[in-house]
This record gives C-alpha cells, structure tokens and sequence, in this order.
C-alpha cells in the first residue's frame, strides 16, 4: 500500500486535464491524508489510459519513428531498414513500464477494497476494466520487444516468460475479465470523467475486451491455429464486441504538451504517403478521381494507362516497388477515395484540411524544386502542384543526391485534422472487429457473419469514418487491381496478368515511350504466387482502414502474414542494418528485409542479468531488430 500511496500525488497532474474543477474537489482526495480505503482504482485507470495515449515525447519515438515507419505507415527509415535508436528504446521501456505499473496498482488497490468489503456497486467491475486495459498494455509490450514478465511492473524483479505464455495469460485474462463485468452497473459521473476512452460505460468495455481477445486470438493464427480457432470462435459467438463507430476505442487528442497531445503534432515531421501504401491504392476500387475531385483538378487526371515522367538520372529502380523509377506529372484516373481524405494533394494549399507545417516555414507550399547534374546545376524543374506521388525509402546513393525534387511541398501529406487537436487516437476500431471475422471465416472458422459480408461490412465501417461512403456501392463491386494485383470484389480472385504495357514520357526529352509494368511478387507470403486471394483483400482492406492510428497493428499483421506488400528499401548504396538485401535478390521479399522488433533496453542487461538472460532465451535467437517474434513469420 505503501508503494501506491507514493504514486497518487504523481497521477493527479493526469486527472486535472479532463476533469472540472467542482468534479475533481468532488473525487479527489489529499494524498497525503488518504487511507487504503480513500485510494481510488479510477485514479489509476486513468493514469494509465491517459499517459499511454503517449506525450509528444514518447509519441515521436515510438509511434511514429518506429511503429509508423515499420508499417510503411509513414517513411522515416527506421525500423523499416533495421534500424534503432538505444535512447527511443530505453525511454518506451520506461513508458510502457509505468502505465503498467499504474493499471497493476489499480488492480491492487481494488483488490484490497473487495478484500475488506468497502466497496462500491462498480469497484468489481473497475477491476475488469483494469485487467482488460492491462490485457492491451501487456500485448503491445510483447509486440514490440518480445518475452516480458507476465508478473512485471509490480516493484520486484519478476521471472521473464515466453511470448507464447504471454498471450496464453493474456487471452485467460479477456475471457475471465468480460465475463465478470456486471453490464447493468453505472458509475457517477465524477467517476465516469476519470475513463477517456468509454467514461465507464461497462457494455463498451465488454465489447473492447471482446475484440482484443479476438485481436490476440488472431495474432496466433500460423503458430498455434487450433488455440486461435478456439479462442476466437468463444469470444466472437459468446460476447457483443466492437460493432460500430460509437464503440471505438478512442481518446480524444489535444494541444500543447502533455499525454493528450496528438500523437502526430510535431511540426518537423512531414507524414508523407508512403510508397506501399500509395500502391495498395492507385486503381484500388475502380473510383476515378473526377468523381471525388472538384472541377479545377480534372485537367490533372491522367489516364489509368500513364506511368509519368521518367528519371533515369534521379529516381532509383534498385527496389522491387512498381512504381519506381518514375515521377507521375499529375493526379491518378483512378484510386481508393479513402486516400484523398487521408492525404492532401500537393500544392492545394486552399484545402482547408492541408497541413501547413511548420508554421515557422513556407516550405509546404513550394512546390516547383530542380533536378541537378554530377556538378550540382540546375538541369530541370519540375512544378508538383497537383502531382501525385510516394517514392519509396532506401539509399537512393548519387541519384539521390542529384534529386530535389523529393521534399516537403512535392508530396501528399497526411492531413491536418490528423496532426491537430481535432481527432481522436484510436486503439480500436469496429472495422478491425468485421476484418478479424472476415479472415476467421476464410480460415473455416465459426463466426456470426459470412466472410465476404464482413469484409464487405468492414469497408462500410471504414469509408463511414473517412466520409466517403456515397463511393461504397461501387467499390465493393469493382475488380480493377492496384498496383500489387489486387481488387476489391470479394468473389474475384483472377490473378493479374503476368505484365501490361503502360505508356510514359522522358522527363528530359519529352518522348514518349513504353514500358512493361510486373506486378511485384510478394515471395513471403504464398511464394509470390498469390496477389488476389480473399485473405490478400481483407488484409489489404484492414491495412488501409487502420491508418494512421492503428500502425503498430499494421506492422503485426505484416510480420504475421507478410501481408499486405512492402516494397523492399532501395540499395544503390547497400544498408548496413540489411545485410542480405544485395542487389541480387532485392526483387524479392524476406523477413530479413525489414524490422521486426525492438532490441531490449542496454540498462536491462546490465541491471537486471538474470531477467535479461532469461528474456532473450525466450526469445528463439538473438536481442537484434531482425530476430522475429514466436507468433510472425520466420522466413
């Protein structure tokens, strides 16, 4: 009790940034002065919720230089090239340690009020939430770093446990957690204002830890397919889970500088489409342009057959993305409609959703940047306004250098409502919950929906929350592939043709040519056989839909399945954390290709030896960023 009661005063700087002043008089009490039985589990709960929506600190490091870079989310080249950075690491592991430990006094602190009998109608139910947000908290630990301690967080060295006992532990504790929690229980409202995510509205609880128990179950899915099955096909048919929009998991985002702050606020950061998202979306869907553009960019539309400008000089092609090579001189006939919402195109600078960071620059709005030579003069400009493009990540080496063209005004940009205060972060979302289902279907399972009805209704949910849905009807039913040779219609599963011929122009001559466009071969999932099967579309679909908030799912799904495709980082300088991507075998994918988790903390191993030594044996292979997880993919 001691240990906690240390903790309160830490925690009510927290409590301050959603409460009224008259609330927080009602509900609080001096930390000082409080007994066992005036220590309230809400304190904690909130504490925990709160501080793990990340401050602008934390957020940097980890969601967007690390999960957002390995998802292919954003383009930071960090985890996406093997790459880290000790200091980004050490500080999560602090992070994550004490919103843990915040949620594991919760569950203490509740304990011992039901231990002596006083208690509050809800104090049972407030130590479900608990374990149910511990049950999150837990699993993106051990997404990130692997083997943590299940007993963890608690004010002793623990005994470390393999990933494997992790989820066995955490999937217990969602099925015992939902169960107990008592629906027809209220809270006050003073109460209530201490949960940013659902105010203690106990039937949205229950329907989150039904999904992250479908989330986990999932996660399971190529190492242990019969647990997978098991759990999945109980929590989805047993329990209400995540269904619709007003169920989302969310916290709603602030300014300044403190845990509510938006996780994607800083200036300095640009947030550009990322090449393999651009790619799941030109031609996704068969929407054209005209039709969700306004008049005064139908002139930039180019044909579906166009590849744009081409660069010898200045854009690399030592990557398997099918895009490169080129620079597309306008705006796509045809792409997912979700992607203008998410992204701005460059120089429409009157959008009122354009980001125009930094605020200390003008830079957004240049969008007219030159080409040089080997002597560094200015051979060509290019104008960027109303271009469309996401060149992929890498060394791109004297072409590289060559290439000004690649910078803040040229490319889309994520839009401003989702770098401001005006979003909600997103932990879970009701589209996530239909995509589980579609792809427990496909795999044979027993669940409440057909698989193509809750794909179908996953997009629905998903178009719903970007504002798109007046394109829904057309684009469930269009069998036009993206660049990767997908589609959405579910019942279409034709594979691509092997090549098509598409036209382009030399950016240095103006002369037209053709050039022989190949689907990219996805060599870690199916062998690359396979681009336009259904589990391939739900993943897709799913991948597009979590963006941006949902980015470390995005990377667990890739590191599971290898889906959906990620171009390979170019090498026109080998990538000293990608030893064996070469120029040989750089038209292929491998794990081996790109992160797949952080290295524990140095201070670990040098303060707690026995634990280290027992966490990496957990491990299956070595403490490095390429060492894959038990649940992903090993080749």
């Amino acid at each position: 009790m001691i240990k906690i009661m240390k903790k309160i005063g830490m925690l009510l700087a927290a409590f301050v940034l959603i409460v009224s002043c008259d609330d927080f008089e009602e509900i609080n009490v001096n930390p000082t002065a409080a007994s066992a039985d005036q220590v309230q589990v809400e304190y904690f709960i909130n504490g925990s919720i709160i501080g793990a929506q990340q401050d602008p600190h934390i957020a940097e490091r980890v969601f967007v230089l690390y999960w957002s870079d390995a998802s292919r989310m954003d383009n930071k080249r960090v985890l996406s090239e093997g790459g880290y950075n000790a200091g980004w690491t050490a500080d999560y592991y602090r992070y994550v340690g004490g919103w843990l430990n915040d949620i594991n006094s919760a569950i203490e602190v509740a304990d011992t009020h039901l231990e002596s009998g006083n208690i509050k109608e809800y104090t049972s139910n407030l130590k479900q939430v608990s374990r149910i947000w511990r049950a999150y908290l837990m699993s993106e630990m051990a997404d990130n770093f692997g083997p943590i301690a299940i007993e963890g967080f608690q004010g002793e060295n623990p005994d470390y446990n393999s990933v494997e006992d992790v989820y066995m532990f955490l999937l217990a504790e969602l099925k015992e957690a939902t169960a107990m929690l008592d629906v027809n229980v209220s809270v006050p409202n003073g109460v209530a204002n201490l949960d940013a995510a659902y105010g203690f509205d106990f039937t949205k609880w229950k329907a989150y830890g039904t999904s992250m128990r479908m989330r986990l179950a999932m996660r399971l899915s190529e190492v242990a397919p019969g647990v997978a099955q098991q759990e999945f096909e109980d929590a989805v048919n047993n329990n209400a889970y995540v269904s619709v929009s007003s169920e989302n998991f969310k916290v709603k985002e602030g300014g300044g500088w403190n845990s509510l702050t938006n996780v994607m606020s800083r200036q300095w950061n640009n947030h550009y489409l990322s090449a393999s998202l651009n790619n799941l979306a030109i031609g996704l869907g068969g929407i054209n342009s005209a039709d969700q553009l306004d008049a005064d960019k139908h002139a930039f539309i180019k044909p579906g057959d166009h590849m744009g400008l081409k660069f010898d000089d200045h854009f690399t092609t030592l990557t398997n993305d099918p895009s490169a090579g080129f620079w597309f001189d306008g705006l796509h006939e045809k792409i997912d409609p979700r992607i203008y919402a998410l992204y701005k195109i460059p120089g429409d600078v009157n959008d009122p959703d354009f980001n125009k960071y930094p605020t200390w620059s003008s830079s957004w709005g240049d969008t007219v940047r030159p080409l040089l030579d080997d002597n560094g003069d200015e051979i060509l400009t290019v104008d960027a306004t109303n271009h469309w493009n996401a060149p992929s990540s890498g060394d791109w080496g004297e072409k590289g250098a060559k290439n000004r063209l690649r910078y803040i005004g040229t490319l889309p940009r994520l839009s401003h409502k989702y770098r401001s205060d005006q979003s909600d972060r997103l932990f879970f979302a009701s589209w996530e919950s239909y995509f589980l289902i579609a792809e427990a279907a496909v795999r044979g399972w027993s669940v409440p929906y057909s698989a193509k009805a809750a794909y179908e209704q996953g997009i629905s949910e998903s178009f719903e929350y970007n504002g798109v849905s007046q394109h829904y009807g057309n684009y469930v039913l269009s069998q036009d592939y993206n660049r990767v040779g997908t589609s959405v219609s579910f019942d279409h599963v034709t594979e691509p043709p092997a090549t098509m011929t598409m036209n382009y122009v030399d950016g240095y001559t103006n002369t037209p040519g053709t050039h022989t466009f190949t689907y990219p071969s996805n060599t870690i999932y199916e062998g690359g056989s396979v681009k336009n099967d259904q589990l391939t579309k739900i993943i897709t679909q799913k991948y597009i839909a979590q963006n941006p908030y949902l980015a470390l799912e995005g990377w667990n799904d890739h590191r599971r399945l290898g889906l959906p495709f990620f171009e390979n980082p170019a090498i026109e300088n080998p990538l000293a954390n990608l030893p064996d991507l070469t120029t040989s075998n750089y038209m292929t994918n491998s794990v081996k290709f790109y992160g797949q988790r952080q290295i524990y903390p140095a201070n670990f191993a040098d303060n707690v030896p026995d634990g280290y030594e027992q966490a990496v044996g957990h491990l299956g292979g070595p403490d490095e960023i390429l060492t894959p997880l038990w649940w992903a993919k090993k080749n």
